[in-house]
C-alpha cells in the first residue's frame, strides 16, 4: 500500500508549481483556448499522470527510457508539439490581439481538442515518466498490492497537478480585466509563445 502519502502530495505539489510547459500551457488556454477546451486540456494533462504512472507500475516506462530510439522519438514529438503552440500563440499575439477587443473565446477548438493537446503535451514529455518510475516507487512499500497502489498514486499526482493548474487558471482568468488590456494581451502572450518555444526546443534537444 502507499505510504508517507502527505509527503508525496507536497513533493507533487512543488513539481506542479515549478515553471514549465504545462504551466505555460495552461496559461495559453485561458487567454486563446475558451474555457471548453482549458477542462479539456486539464483533463488530458491529469490523463497523462495516470497513463505514465500505469506504465511505470507495468514496467513499461523502465523499457522506453531504456530505449534511445524510443525515448528520441518520443521527447522530439513532445518538442514539436510544444513549437507548434509556441508559434500559433505568437502568431494569435502580433495579429489578432492589436486591435482592442474583447476576449469571446472564438477560437476555442472545444473539450476535445483541448484534451489532446494536454495529452500529448504530458506524454511528450519523458521528464514525466522519469518522475514516475524513479520517485513513485518510493512512496509504495513492498507489502500489497504493488501495481494497484502505483496507478492510485498515479491518479494522486494528477489530482494534486489538476488542483494546482485550476488554481493557476482561476487566477490568470480573475486578472482578465487588466489582462484584456491590448498592450498586455499582446505581451503576456508574447512571452506564452516564447516560452512554448523555448520549452518545446529545449525538449525535442534532450536538454
Amino acid at each position: 500500500m502507499p505510504t508517507h502519502v502527505p509527503v508525496f502530495i507536497v513533493t507533487t505539489l512543488l513539481l506542479a508549481m515549478l515553471p514549465g510547459a504545462s504551466q505555460a500551457l495552461m496559461i495559453r488556454q485561458v487567454l486563446d483556448g475558451g474555457q471548453r477546451t482549458l477542462r479539456g486540456t486539464l483533463a488530458g494533462n491529469a490523463s497523462g499522470f495516470v497513463l505514465w504512472s500505469t506504465a511505470a507500475a507495468a514496467g513499461l516506462s523502465a523499457v522506453l527510457l531504456a530505449s534511445p530510439a524510443a525515448y528520441t522519438v518520443l521527447r522530439i514529438a513532445g518538442g514539436i508539439v510544444l513549437m507548434i503552440l509556441g508559434v500559433r500563440t505568437l502568431r494569435t499575439a502580433l495579429t489578432t490581439v492589436s486591435a482592442p477587443t474583447p476576449y469571446d473565446g472564438e477560437r476555442s477548438t472545444g473539450f476535445a481538442g483541448g484534451y489532446l493537446t494536454g495529452l500529448i503535451t504530458n506524454l511528450g514529455n519523458p521528464k514525466a515518466g522519469v518522475f514516475a518510475i524513479s520517485v513513485l516507487p518510493q512512496f509504495v512499500t513492498e507489502e500489497g498490492p504493488v501495481f494497484l497502489s502505483t496507478v492510485a498514486l498515479g491518479a494522486l499526482w494528477a489530482l494534486v497537478s489538476a488542483s494546482w493548474y485550476m488554481l493557476l487558471t482561476w487566477a490568470v482568468s480573475r486578472g482578465r480585466a487588466l489582462v484584456s488590456r491590448p498592450t498586455v494581451l499582446r505581451g503576456l502572450s508574447v512571452t506564452t509563445g516564447v516560452v512554448l518555444l523555448g520549452l518545446g526546443a529545449a525538449v525535442a534537444a534532450g536538454v
